[in-house]
């Protein structure tokens, strides 16, 4: 067969024009890697946190290594919906790539004020001469083990390589530069003891079912895995309305220096992300999947195709890359790249055809 294969991927409304996405809190709010990516390489970025205030996140350190991962412990600083709104969207505007912006809040009506804020912008308010930044991307991570399949080398090189872009074609941002929302429900809920959203299957659908009638965007809940029946949470957002679901958020770890006798980061426990989650997020990935009738966006230690391919075999319709990005910038188009390759290689016409088939 040719190399012509439908990578396109269908979210409520709307179509990414490749399955592969780089995830909120590794990529900043895009400016960041201005000069060192091909956004239409990209088939979606996930912004950094938005919250109804700024935020200036948790006490330093916030960053430690582990192996094959590492525990981050932000805290969802961000800029705020006004600054986002005034400075981070009109250079999302002016992107090849779908723009998902993620929402966080600490009660239910702060992401509502928040989706709200976004819905009220119109192409009007940004006009798409954001400047463009960029920022040298440290030496993090250099210890992940080498792989050496095939699809794992064209995507594991630590160097940036220029690869070439792909054509993705056009991309729906609805005018305001929004493809739509990702929900990050890991959020502490106040007016409950500060007990995750994401852990309560009726918060999930009560919150859910209150966005979706603010907005006909594509609206996507992203899942915590620190829960018991993560199947259950998904159910509960299907059942609110939520056009899909992304899975899986970091999970809790602590790393103590020895020494000291101390957490090493400052809110002594943070996410636990990168390779060694991997095999968690596909587990999970599978089991939502057959759970739920909507699209299943997988995430979770993906570094190369062969990673991405174990997530859409056990159902994910799109993928997110996330801490290597701070290995290689370019690791999601590499990732796409090696997608299409495989498909041409193993006469698969489109991805659909894949998508969860490992029984």
């Amino acid at each position: 067969m040719g190399t012509n294969v439908d990578l396109s991927v269908r979210i409520g409304t709307n179509v990414f024009a490749n399955p592969v996405g780089v995830a909120s809190g590794t990529f900043g709010y895009g400016g960041e890697y201005g000069g060192l990516v091909d956004f239409s390489d990209i088939g979606a970025i996930y912004t950094k946190a938005v919250t109804l205030e700024p935020r200036g996140g948790n006490p330093a350190p916030r960053l430690v290594e582990t192996p094959s991962g590492i525990l981050n412990s932000i805290g969802l600083a961000n800029v705020g919906v006004e600054k986002f709104i005034s400075d981070k969207l009109p250079f999302l505007k002016s992107l090849p790539c779908a723009v998902v912006v993620n929402v966080a809040g600490s009660t239910e009506d702060e992401y509502l004020r928040v989706i709200e804020r976004l819905e009220s912008v119109d192409a009007s308010d940004v006009n798409g001469n954001g400047t463009v930044s960029t920022v040298n991307l440290s030496g993090l991570l250099r210890r992940f083990a080498p792989r050496n399949d095939r699809h794992c080398e064209r995507s594991e090189a630590i160097q940036i390589i220029d690869n070439g872009s792909i054509d993705t074609g056009g991309v729906n941002n609805n005018g305001s530069g929004v493809f739509g929302y990702e929900i990050n429900v890991s959020c502490p809920n106040v007016n409950h003891g500060g007990l995750a959203f994401g852990t309560d299957p009726a918060q999930i659908e009560r919150l859910t079912s209150s966005l979706r009638r603010l907005t006909k965007k594509p609206l996507i809940i992203k899942l915590t895995p620190n829960v018991t029946d993560i199947a259950t949470i998904a159910k509960a957002a299907e059942s609110g309305g939520a056009d899909a679901v992304s899975l899986i958020n970091t999970l809790v770890g602590m790393v103590i220096d020895v020494k000291t006798r101390k957490p090493v980061l400052g809110a002594k426990t943070g996410g636990l992300s990168g390779p060694a989650v991997r095999p968690v997020g596909v587990a999970l990935t599978y089991r939502v999947k057959r759970a739920v009738s909507i699209p299943v966006i997988g995430m979770g230690g993906i570094t190369c195709a062969d990673d991405a391919l174990q997530y859409i075999l056990a159902g994910a319709s799109a993928v997110q890359i996330g801490t290597a990005n701070f290995i290689n910038p370019r690791t999601a188009g590499l990732v796409s790249a090696g997608i299409r390759e495989y498909c041409v290689n193993n006469g698969v016409s489109s991805l659909k055809d894949i998508c969860g088939i490992v029984e």
